[in-house]
């Protein structure tokens, strides 16, 4: 047992506020008793052991199914993926393989999932952040097969701060707000699947915190999302979380639109899944959708839906807007950690670097037409706005070519820069598109040369990176010459302080999750685009993230 704990410790923060509370601890072992007592010898024959295995398996899935029912937008996304991931035949064809090899069923269940930990480690980028998740699914069926309880957060009963080495999409896909204060976790990095719910929900969150497992349930905790400080047991913490309270509660009387306090208009615009999380969005003051997730609804097909299918699913996001707003449709970024089991290519050695988002149609074209011509059979039946922009455009020449596929139906064209060439190119990209639209997600890992989820590479992987500020800039600039919009629509612009840097720079939209609206249209409102442009050069120029926020953080609060 650790009998002492360092009273600061520091992370990367992810979502800003400030919570106090007692920790509680999550640990998500099986109990060793029930592992142990487990008959593996009770199983007749391969055949029998390997049906139970898939009872089991099934039985999680179906799990993440209902969870999945229950929310909306990446909540559902993430807890969709573990779902197709607890079925994968490719897991369960290692399985039976050890199995056939001698091993009993739990060895089987490790020695598979540990083979697809090393092939999605291996491969970096968005496949290493699964091994979380296959990790928490190995979890799940060995509980099943042992008769215990599936492992994980529970529901707890008062506030309370959730410290953890990690969470499974599936745990943090249900808490409560009311309830779950604070996140604080071990590893992971601000792109995990753990940052990204929490922006979701609005929960402050830090991650890659070393030491947090140290902590003792019950300690008390003061986190501060925005600096990345956790405080053991701190002095008049109630106090200031509290202050922060109020403040955050006269944030969330901030009713739009997007403004600076000298008036400089900045569209605020929400981040969609499906008709659900679009009805959900609209009710938040925003001027429409920067992102929609199209692939998002796809995630469990077999096969490619028809124009009709599709059509009406894209409709149900565009009639939530009506035609006083507009929605960014993103076409199919499937690939990598999002595979489409019609569209997505099988063995690729390093799929964050290879065939997905705009390169699945170079092979396969009507792919890519019959997703335009059902974006515009809905923006047509609906009579609201849309635009569409392609994900992976990495030259020109892709720009130039998908351009001129969404004017021929009549709507508004555009391209992602997540690739550091379309940032490096833009003002030629502007040439050819109507708007741009950063994803700081891949934009930042594919800049620094770092697995998102990679703990220890959690200070490269964040969006305050110099050169992760450089590219959006100049990106930025290219849109301020040729005057088009340039929007921000990664998990960068949720964040309200560095939504002020962007602002600065020159971004004119600004793209998230609901619950992140409103402080960060609060925050904007407070500050003269002059400021604004001050913090962008003082972020620019600072050595490092923590140097940036430092610097940002003293000129706007």
């Amino acid at each position: 047992m650790v009998t002492s704990t360092p009273s600061l410790l520091r992370g990367t923060p992810v979502v800003p506020g400030i919570a106090h509370g007692a920790a509680v601890v999550v640990r998500t072992e099986i109990s060793p008793d029930a592992v142990a007592a487990f008959d593996g010898s009770a199983y007749a024959d391969v055949d029998a052991a390997l049906a139970a295995y898939d009872a089991a398996a099934g039985a999680v899935a179906e799990g993440f199914v209902r969870r999945a029912s229950g929310v909306t937008g990446d909540a559902a996304k993430v807890l969709t993926a573990s779902a197709g991931l607890a079925r994968d035949s490719g897991l369960r064809g290692a399985v039976r393989k050890h199995l056939r090899g001698g091993d009993d069923l739990l060895a089987s269940v490790h020695a598979g999932v540990e083979q697809f930990v090393t092939v999605f480690t291996g491969m970096g980028g968005l496949m290493a952040e699964r091994v979380t998740d296959l990790r928490d699914i190995e979890r799940r069926i060995t509980a099943h097969l042992v008769g215990e309880p599936e492992p994980g957060v529970g529901v707890p009963t008062t506030p309370c701060v959730l410290v953890a080495e990690d969470l499974a999409p599936s745990d943090t896909a249900g808490l409560d707000p009311a309830l779950v204060l604070a996140l604080v976790t071990e590893r992971g990095g601000p792109t995990s699947h753990t940052a990204i719910i929490a922006r979701q929900l609005g929960i402050p969150c830090v991650v890659g915190v070393a030491g947090a497992m140290t902590i003792a349930e019950g300690t008390r905790l003061l986190v501060d999302g925005a600096s990345g400080a956790v405080e053991i047991d701190p002095e008049d913490a109630e106090a200031r979380a509290a202050a922060d309270a109020e403040s955050r509660a006269a944030l969330a009387t901030w009713n739009g639109p997007g403004r600076t306090a000298d008036g400089v208009p900045v569209k605020i615009l929400a981040n969609v899944a499906d008709g659900a999380s679009a009805r959900t969005a609209a009710e938040a003051p925003v001027q429409g959708v920067g992102l929609f997730r199209t692939e998002l609804s796809f995630l469990n097909r077999k096969e490619e839906p028809s124009v009709d299918e599709q059509a009406a699913i894209y409709r149900e996001v565009l009639d939530a807007f009506g035609a006083d707003r507009y929605v960014v449709v993103r076409t199919l970024d499937a690939g990598s950690d999002k595979p489409v089991a019609y569209a997505t290519l099988d063995g690729e050695e390093n799929p964050a670097l290879g065939v997905r988002g705009l390169r699945l149609s170079f092979d396969n074209p009507g792919l890519m037409d019959r997703q335009l011509d059902a974006v515009a059979q809905a923006a047509k039946e609906a009579g609201t706005e849309a635009w569409v922009m392609a994900p992976m455009v990495a030259t020109v020449a892709e720009a130039t070519d998908f351009a001129a596929k969404v004017h021929e139906r009549g709507l508004t064209a555009g391209v992602m820069v997540e690739v550091p060439s379309a940032a490096l190119l833009a003002h030629r990209m502007l040439e050819v598109v109507d708007f741009l639209s950063i994803g700081t997600n891949d934009l930042t890992q594919y800049t620094m040369a770092a697995d998102r989820m990679a703990t220890d590479l959690a200070h490269l992987t964040d969006p305050w990176q110099p050169a992760v500020l450089q590219l959006i800039a100049i990106t930025a600039e290219a849109g301020r010459q040729a005057g088009k919009p340039v929007g921000v629509c990664g998990e960068a612009a949720a964040d309200p302080l560095l939504a002020c840097v962007l602002v600065g720079m020159g971004i004119t939209s600004l793209s998230m999750a609901a619950a992140a609206v409103r402080p960060v249209g609060a925050r904007l409102a407070t500050a003269t685009m002059d400021v604004c442009e001050e913090a962008a050069e003082a972020a620019l120029s600072a050595a490092d993230p923590t140097a940036a926020r430092d610097a940002v953080r003293a000129l706007l609060l």
